[in-house]
């Protein structure tokens, strides 16, 4: 037991297991999802290898008006510039129809590079993402583990982040988005950094900063705020600067240290 009770994520031979499904969706969530689903294939037709949701709503955490929807939508060939820009606008269109959503996300893929990177988009496609539409790639996936090579391949690369931060604020971002992207990415940084010794994986942010902070008190306090600011984002700059100037600097040095770091992509 480890205070937050005894799962870990983990099938029973010790892999990770895939921590979302339809059946966890809220009803209340279900026209969005329906909605999604009709569009993404009207949208993308033949050239659809498959669809998937990731996030709060396939893990059933999702807080009506407050929890944005994440799709990830894999083409049989790379997106043009023309199936990006119909994204974007699938994007604003959700968002608007629907207000048990907080914003509307769509990450576009193709197969063969998530094949070719299976241990990052790999472990995101096989084990956070949700079947939505077409053919699921983690039949053609190995099954993961909690360790040391996950950790530095999903968020070793987090000392690349704080400086791009800093730029999109310079460039006039709105700060709530930036808070949100920011405290995100920290957070789970931050866990994965601590995921071999605690033997396991969760996306709950709340939960992976408490986990964090018994192997690094020192970070608790500044964790706990970047976990609330990550399920809760506010358009707080001071909040923003203690993120990208401290806490994940901090984060990024140790991973550095214990992991090594992922190579630019």
């Amino acid at each position: 037991m480890d205070g937050d009770g005894a799962d870990r994520g983990l099938n029973p031979d010790g892999t990770i297991a895939r921590e979302g499904s339809l059946h966890r969706v809220d009803p209340v969530f279900a026209p969005v999802v329906a909605a999604a689903r009709e569009r993404v294939s009207a949208l993308f037709g033949d050239a659809l290898h498959g669809a998937y949701l990731y996030g709060s709503v396939p893990r059933g955490a999702a807080r009506p008006g407050r929890s944005d929807l994440d799709l990830m939508v894999v083409l049989r060939e790379p997106a043009t510039d023309a199936g990006r820009e119909a994204v974007r606008r699938l994007e604003t269109a959700l968002d608007g129809a629907f207000g048990q959503v907080d914003g509307v996300g769509v990450l576009v893929e193709d197969a063969a590079a998530i094949l070719a990177d299976p241990h990052d988009g790999g472990f995101f496609t096989a084990c956070l993402c949700t079947p939505l539409l077409g053919s699921d790639l983690a039949d053609r996936l190995p099954a993961y583990r909690p360790t040391s090579l996950l950790a530095r391949e999903t968020n070793g690369d987090l000392y690349l982040f704080p400086e791009r931060w800093r730029a999109a604020a310079d460039r006039g971002e709105e700060v709530r988005a930036l808070v949100r992207r920011a405290a995100r990415k920290t957070v789970r940084s931050a866990f994965t950094l601590v995921m071999p010794a605690w033997g396991g994986w969760t996306s709950d942010l709340e939960r992976s900063a408490r986990i964090v902070g018994r192997y690094h008190p020192e970070w608790a306090d500044d964790l706990r705020r970047t976990a609330a600011a990550a399920l809760d984002p506010v358009p707080d700059p001071g909040l923003l600067r203690m993120v990208t100037d401290g806490l994940a600097p901090r984060v990024a040095a140790e991973y550095r240290r214990v992991h090594g770091v992922k190579a630019p992509r």
